[in-house]
């Protein structure tokens, strides 16, 4: 008998469809929206409180980092130690985080403790009591860790870079200093958690092996109690006009690197330009495999790593390439950066060489998609930002379809000498 073998088909990423899976999405009987994933195997399950509770809200420096950073610090009911004891007996853990725009408490769980796990995140969100005490242990930790960070030239590069694109008083460019965190009180934290953590502004977010019975233990706790729907006030910032700049600090005399940081403002995720940017964006720096890791690493060895990346904010956003190198190729590395934007702008990319991108990209998305959690936070982006699945299968169009010569004209648009900020710190 003569065996057969037959090599399997192979695929590029670009010819597979994607499809993101649906997302339930329901009101408790008070009226809170919660939107709930049934996917994955395990009975474990992830639920988020989203609240806006970012830095944009903050009423001052420091206090969204600090009510976050406390919010398991004890309630009225119960100390610390006593909420740490509750979520260990369970194996579950807890944790809270804020950002630029946003907080988000995240419950991590197998589903069959969920009766019992969900009354204390509820008495966290209603009835934690920040003590003075443990509000002073918070922020001598938050100093001591901003002393240690600040002797890091990537992290004073960080800081001056947003700094410079949105300016010190604006919630994307502030950055933590000494003083504000010493100037934070117990007050500042609950007058904040009051107005910002209210449940009358929460979006709940669940994924795992969730069923409609799941769905009715969070309902039985947090449906229960009237709330009034809340107007969420946005407060308005301004971002400076002034032409951008080049910045060289020193940092440490003695210091043996550098710290690069190359950045302008983009639009949000809103903005048209936005999908075709993010392919553009991989090519130029956003892989192993960009230009500028071709170049400034594999080439030249100035460096082990160099990245360019997208922020996209609610009210914003911005474009940043960064990397670290020795301090005697600071310039020729900087040199290097503005020659492949120049590259970009004058030549179309290869057939090949956008393939390659788009594999990478589209690659990256399917493992995205392929459990329960990752899809769950695919869906709060969309939701977050005010999107339907329609934006999603856009942007996977425009990732597929989108040509060199309109990456070329992007280029143009975006990829400009003089109108990127420099930050060099050593």
């Amino acid at each position: 008998m003569t065996l057969v073998r037959t090599q399997p088909n192979i695929h590029d990423a670009i010819d597979f469809d994607y499809n993101l899976p649906p997302i339930q999405q329901q009101q408790l009987k008070n009226g809170l929206p919660i939107y709930w994933l049934n996917a994955g195997v395990q009975d474990v399950a992830e639920i988020n409180w989203v609240f806006p509770a970012g830095m944009w809200y903050e009423p001052k420096a420091a206090v969204a980092n600090a009510t976050a950073g406390m919010l398991k610090n004890g309630t009225t009911k119960r100390t610390a130690a006593q909420i740490n004891e509750a979520l260990e007996f369970y194996g579950a853990s807890l944790s809270a985080n804020t950002g630029n725009d946003f907080a988000t408490v995240t419950l991590h769980t197998l589903t069959k403790h969920l009766p019992a796990l969900l009354p204390v995140v509820y008495e966290i969100l209603t009835e934690a009591i920040f003590p003075e005490a443990e509000l002073e242990i918070h922020k001598r930790n938050a100093i001591q860790r901003l002393l240690v960070n600040l002797r890091e030239c990537e992290f004073v590069a960080n800081q001056r870079i947003d700094a410079l694109l949105f300016g010190e008083d604006h919630p994307y460019g502030r950055f933590t200093k000494q003083d504000k965190i010493e100037a934070v009180t117990r007050q500042d934290v609950l007058d904040f958690y009051r107005t910002a953590y209210s449940l009358e502004g929460v979006k709940i977010f669940m994924a795992g092996r969730i069923t409609e019975e799941h769905v009715q233990h969070v309902d039985a706790i947090f449906g229960s109690i009237p709330v009034q729907p809340k107007v969420i006030i946005t407060p308005e910032y301004t971002v400076p006009t002034a032409h951008p700049v080049q910045e060289h600090t020193s940092n440490d005399e003695n210091g043996v690197q550098g710290a690069i940081r190359v950045a302008r403002l983009f639009p949000n995720r809103h903005h048209p330009d936005y999908a075709p940017m993010v392919v553009l964006n991989t090519l130029f720096g956003g892989y192993f495999g960009s230009r500028l890791m071709s170049n400034i690493r594999e080439d030249k060895g100035y460096t082990y790593g160099i990245y360019s990346s997208l922020s996209p904010l609610v009210n914003g956003g911005s474009i940043t390439i960064h990397t670290e190198v020795g301090r005697d190729v600071v310039e020729p590395a900087t040199t290097e950066i503005y020659r492949e934007m120049e590259l970009l702008c004058n030549e179309e990319a290869d057939e090949e060489e956008l393939l390659l991108v788009k594999n990478y990209l589209l690659g990256g998305l399917l493992g995205d998609l392929d459990g329960p959690f990752s899809i769950l936070q695919r869906w709060r982006t969309l939701i977050l930002n005010g999107f339907t699945e329609e934006h999603f299968n856009n942007n996977i169009r425009i990732y597929k379809t989108v040509t060199p010569a309109e990456l070329k004209a992007l280029a143009q648009k975006y990829l400009r000498k003089e109108d990127y900020y420099e930050v060099v710190v050593i």
